[in-house]
């Protein structure tokens, strides 16, 4: 009974973790494109 519980603890675990790090490649996807739009809008005033 035991085994099962810490089973399903680190099961639950592995995928909060999947989520976070999801989420976190979506925060940095949308930093690397604000960057992208903005030297582009200073590349186009040039």
């Amino acid at each position: 009974m035991k085994k099962l519980i810490l089973l399903s603890l680190v099961i639950a675990g592995f995928l909060s973790a999947c989520h976070t790090v999801s989420g976190v490649g979506r925060d940095i996807s949308a930093g690397g494109q604000a960057i992208s739009n903005s030297s582009d809008a200073v590349r186009s005033d040039m």
